[in-house]
This record gives structure tokens, sequence and C-alpha cells, in this order.
């Protein structure tokens, strides 16, 4: 008998092949989106009352905010027109929520958690599930982010409505939909209306364009909706530009070092092969985002000083997606996996720090519920009250109960009725003769701009040669020194009856 007639019959069946095993899906799309949601909401409450401090741009917003949009219309014709749609935007919300101190912040973490989404969106379509999440996760821990997140100002909505701009650009690149470029378009003319400075981001996505060498009809389409945003932004930044002297605060680059220091960590991360996912690379996208907004400015500040970081807070759009991308390159060298993980535990830990830290009051240039306090635990009632410069007044303006018994000498007319952000001030010559009617005055310096109109010049004067200081106190940013009248040559007598506060306005109130 042959060996195979020895051999079952169904020991001959052949097996049938064994189905390949499927890879594990990487996280779902709910999963991108949900999972830095929820982490940047938990980051953004967390300690988001700064021992209920309000720092100086914030204490603006709350003044603003609580006029009337008539009143806001108002001022911006004088001050501050490139935040009048933010000012509008928190009048309706403290309308609706009320005017208090979570009510100014809580916008900012809902608009940074929006972007988080969009920045784990946009890394999935560009290179995968697992990039998605990460970028998404890692975007809220970058420390410029934790910050102005929990700032109520307009920085983290230009950041969310520039990310959905960003991504409604990616899809907009295969299909061609005109709806979509119109989506686009009118996405990235809001963010440029919060802020002018979103124009920058423009020019980026015009870059990621041309890099990735799309096809003409998509560079026409895109040309349109970009002619559409400088268009629709022209009118601001034209009458805008006549308040410059908004800006002239800036002595040169305001805190550059955080945007060099990511732009050169994104810039090493493009240099891997990262995952190529459609017709737009992620390193054509994110490194434009990164680095050209900051670079613009950097370079106009060469000729006039334009530079602050959160201008460019968008940027670290750019890093996050980068960061998410080169973590995905190294999770799939299975031999580097155990480092990554290390280096990841590592990060974070040094993160603890900074993300502590932005959470106190000392974290901000100044900390005007500290200068309120101050002032109305040296003043007493009846005494003088004088700020230089006039533009200080804003320091304190937030909550009048800490001003509210004494008297300001150089105020002739409060900011709600005259419509402006610190009110008008008396002649210089009146400003003298008020002073010289008081044994006592307050005296508020902070660092920032300081006029050298003649009423600037009229009050440190009469300092100097009148009065000597008594005591002096170093808060939140800001000298308070009580000042003494002499009287080596004859008493002035004190006519705190004949000088009247100027009416505070019915409107506007808290």
């Amino acid at each position: 008998m042959s060996v195979d007639e020895r051999v079952p019959v169904a020991a001959q069946t052949v097996s049938p092949p064994v189905p390949a095993r499927r890879q594990t899906p990487g996280p779902a799309r709910a999963v991108v989106v949900l999972a830095p949601l929820a982490l940047t909401i938990a980051l953004g409450l967390w300690g988001i009352r700064r021992k209920n401090t309000m720092w100086g741009d914030e204490s603006v917003t709350y003044q603003l905010a609580h006029r009337d949009l008539s009143q806001i219309w108002l001022t911006a014709q004088h001050v501050d027109l490139v935040h009048a749609l933010y000012y509008a935007v928190m009048h309706e919300i403290f309308g609706l929520f009320g005017g208090g101190l979570l009510t100014l912040r809580l916008p900012s973490v809902l608009a940074m958690s929006v972007a988080a989404s969009g920045v784990g969106l946009l890394a999935l379509r560009l290179a995968g599930p697992r990039a998605g999440l990460v970028a998404g996760l890692v975007f809220p821990l970058l420390p410029q982010v934790q910050k102005y997140a929990q700032e109520g100002r307009s920085y983290a909505m230009v950041c969310a409505l520039l990310t959905w701009a960003t991504y409604a650009l990616v899809v907009s690149v295969p299909h061609r939909a005109r709806w979509r470029w119109a989506v686009y378009g009118s996405t990235m003319l809001l963010a440029c209306l919060l802020h002018e400075f979103a124009v920058l981001a423009l020019v980026a996505h015009g870059v990621t364009l041309v890099v990735s060498r799309v096809p003409r009809p998509v560079l026409r389409a895109w040309s349109v909706a970009a002619a559409g945003v400088v268009a629709g932004l022209l009118p601001l930044a034209i009458c805008s530009a006549g308040q410059s002297e908004q800006v002239s605060w800036i002595g040169g680059p305001v805190r550059p070092g955080y945007f060099l220091v990511v732009a050169v960590v994104g810039v090493a991360c493009a240099l891997a092969p990262l995952r190529v996912r459609g017709p737009v690379r992620l390193s054509a996208l994110a490194v434009p985002i990164l680095a050209l907004p900051g670079l613009l400015l950097l370079i106009a500040s060469l000729v006039k000083p334009l530079f602050v970081d959160r201008y460019v807070l968008y940027s670290n759009i750019g890093v996050a997606l980068l960061l998410g991308a080169w973590m995905d390159y190294l999770l799939r060298r299975q031999r580097s996996s155990r480092y990554v993980w290390i280096a990841a535990v590592a990060v974070l830990a040094a993160l603890l720090q900074p993300s502590l830290s932005l959470r106190t009051p000392q974290s901000r240039s100044n900390d005007v519920t500290a200068i309120g306090a101050t002032i109305r635990k040296e003043g007493r009632p009846g005494d003088g009250l004088l700020y230089l410069s006039g533009q200080h007044r804003i320091l304190t303006a937030a909550n009048p109960e800490d001003t509210r018994f004494l008297t300001d000498l150089a105020l002739a007319q409060d900011p709600v009725s005259s419509n402006t952000l610190a009110g008008v001030e008396f002649p210089a010559q009146e400003i003298a003769a008020r002073m010289l009617e008081f044994d006592r005055i307050v005296v508020v310096r902070a660092a920032g701009t300081h006029s050298t109109n003649p009423q600037e010049e009229a009050k440190t004067n009469t300092l100097r040669c009148h009065f000597h200081a008594h005591t002096t106190t170093q808060t939140g940013g800001a000298r308070i020194t009580v000042y003494i009248q002499n009287h080596d040559h004859g008493p002035s007598p004190k006519k705190t009856s004949r000088i009247q506060q100027p009416q505070a306005s019915k409107q506007g109130g808290r």
C-alpha cells in the first residue's frame, strides 16, 4: 500500500486559510474630539478664579462689556476699536449669565476647548487617529494655552476660530465645494474681526497650499476667499490705524522666548518621516502656522515694535500638530515606544510647576484687585486721589467701592459718560489748584506708558514742590504712595466741600 493510500482521507483535506487578523482600530473620531475637550475644560476650570483677582486687560473687558452696545461703539471710536466686537460679544454673555468673574473667563475656557477638539480632528485627518488623539491632548497642556484659556480676553476665541478655519481649509482642498470655501472665508473673517493679527494666519494658509502643490482651481478658490477676508477686514484696519497709540507701550518684542522655543521644537519634529494622508501634508500645514505669523511680527518690529506673544497664540496649533504626529511616528517604531512614554512622563512632570504658577495672581503683570484693596487701606475718607498717568484710572474702575470715599482730583468727566476708558481730565492749572486744597493725596503709579502731557507735568511738579511722600506700598504691579502737603510756607486750607467728585454714570454698572 502506498503512503498516500495509508493516510486517511480526512487528513488529506486542506484546512481553509485562517483569515488575517485585522489591525486594532485606533481611537474613534468621538474620542479624538471628546478627550481633548474634556481635558481642556478640566485644566481651564482648575484655579480659574486666581484667588478672585483680575489683571488690567481683563479689567478693561469687564468695564466695557458692562456698558450698553451703543456706548461700546462710541468708546471704540476713540480707543480699542480692534476689540470692539469682542466687547460686544461679552456684553451679550454678561446679559445672559451675569457679569461675574467666572462669566468673564468661562467663554475663553470653552473656546480653547473647542480649539483642542479642532486640533485633534486636524491631526486625525492628516496623520491618523493616534496622532489626532495625542495632538489634541498635547494642545491644552502647552503653558501659553493654559494661560490664555483663563483670561477674559479675545485670544482664546481667535485661536478656536482659526483652528476650525484651518480644518475647513484642509477639508475644502479635495472637495472644492463652494460652500466649504465660504465657511472657510467667513470663519477666517470673524477671527480677524476679533483681532486683526489673525490675518497673518491667512499668509500661512497660502504658503501651505503652494508648498502642497494643490491644483490651480483650489488656489483660485482660496484666493477668492482670502480676498474676501482682506476686504472685510480693511475698514477695521484703516480705522484702527488711527489708534496706534494703543500699542505704543510695546518697547520691543514681548516674551518672544516661548515662541522661539516652540518654533524650534516644531521644526525639529517636522524633520521626522511623519505620516501623509491626503493632498495636504501635516508638516506643510503646521510649520507655516507655527512659524510665519510670529516671524512676520518680529520682522515688523524692526520698524515698529508689534510682537506680543499672545497676538500669535494660535501658533500653538502648529506645534501641537507636529508633536502629535512625531509621537505617533515614534510609537510606530516598537523599539522606542518605552522611551516615548518615559519622555512623556518627564514632560508632564516639567509642566507641573508652570501650570501651578499660572494659576496665581503673580503670574500676571498686574493685579487690579490688590491695587484697589491697597488704596482702600491706605486712603482715608476725604483724601484726594491721583493717577500718574491718568490712563491708569482703568486699574480701579472695575470696583468703584475701592475709591468711593476719595476725590479724584484730575477727573472732569467719568469714563462712561465721556465714552472713554479712563475719563477726561481737567486742564493742568486746575488740577494743580485742586491738589493744593488737600492735605493728603493717594497717588497711584503703575508700569506702562507714562504720558508727558501738561496735565501729567502739573501733577508731578505740584507733588514735588508742595508735598512729601509719607508711605509707599508696592502691590499688584503698582506703587501706592500717600503724599502729605508741606506747610512750611503757610497752611493751605483744605476745602473738600468745594470739590465734588464727578457724578458717576448710571449706565454700564455691574
